[in-house]
C-alpha cells in the first residue's frame, strides 16, 4: 500500500474518532464525565493478548495472530476514547500512528515485551502510553492502515448487526455456510485500497452478502 499522507492520517483518526464518539453515546450519554477506567480495560485486554499469542514455556502453543491483532484493536478503542475525553487529540497522534513501520513478520520476544510496557504503563500512570502501543503494531506487525481497517470492521459489523435485528434474535450470523465475520475479513481485503471510503463501502458489502445469506 502507499505510504499515507499527513493530511490522510488525520483524516482516518477523524473517521475512527467520530465512530467512537458514536458508540461511546450508546454506552452513556455523558461518558466525558463518568470517569470511566479506560486504562484498567487497555491493562485487562493486554493480558488477553499474551494469552492469545501465547508466552508459557511448559507447553505447546502457536498465536492466534487474528484474535491478537482484535485485542489490540480492543485496546484502540479504550485508548481513542481517553484521548477524546483529555481534549482535541494532537496531530501527533496520527503521525506517529502512520510512521508504524511494517515488517516482514513478528519479533515474539518483542511484542511481548511490548504489550508488557504497555500494560505497566497503564498501572503506573493509568493512562495511555502511545509509544508502547506503537512499539506493539510495529513488532506484531500491523500498521497504521491494517489498524484504521480492523477498527472499523469491527465497528461496521456490530453497527450492521444491531441494524439486522440481532437484540430481537432475527439476525443470521451464518451466511453461506460462513459466520459474518469470516465474510467481514474478505471485505476488508478487497477494500484496502480506499481507506477513506471504507466505511461507507464495507457496510453496503455486508449488505450485498447478507441478502444472499
Amino acid at each position: 500500500m502507499p505510504k499515507i499522507s499527513a493530511t490522510q492520517a488525520q483524516t482516518m483518526l477523524n473517521t475512527m474518532a467520530t465512530m467512537q464518539e458514536e458508540h461511546n453515546l450508546l454506552v452513556h450519554a455523558q461518558w466525558r464525565e463518568q470517569g470511566f477506567e479506560f486504562y484498567r480495560a487497555m491493562w485487562v485486554e493486554c493480558a488477553e493478548m499474551l494469552d492469545h499469542f501465547g508466552w508459557k514455556w511448559w507447553k505447546q502453543q502457536s498465536p492466534d495472530i487474528d484474535q491478537v491483532k482484535l485485542e489490540l484493536v480492543d485496546i484502540w478503542h479504550f485508548a481513542l476514547s481517553e484521548l477524546m475525553r483529555d481534549g482535541e487529540i494532537p496531530p501527533v497522534v496520527a503521525e506517529q500512528l502512520a510512521s508504524v513501520a511494517v515488517r516482514e513478520s513478528a519479533d515474539a520476544d518483542a511484542f511481548r515485551l511490548a504489550i508488557e510496557t504497555l500494560a505497566g504503563s497503564c498501572l503506573q500512570t493509568r493512562s495511555f502510553d502511545l509509544t508502547a502501543f506503537t512499539a506493539a503494531m510495529a513488532t506484531l506487525p500491523m500498521d497504521y492502515a491494517e489498524l484504521y481497517a480492523l477498527y472499523i470492521g469491527k465497528n461496521m459489523l456490530n453497527r450492521f448487526r444491531q441494524n439486522n435485528g440481532y437484540k430481537s434474535g432475527e439476525y443470521k450470523k451464518l451466511w453461506q455456510g460462513r459466520e459474518d465475520n469470516e465474510h467481514l475479513i474478505e471485505l476488508l481485503a478487497e477494500l484496502s485500497d480506499d481507506p477513506e471510503q471504507l466505511p461507507q463501502r464495507l457496510y453496503a458489502g455486508l449488505e450485498a452478502r447478507y441478502a444472499l445469506a
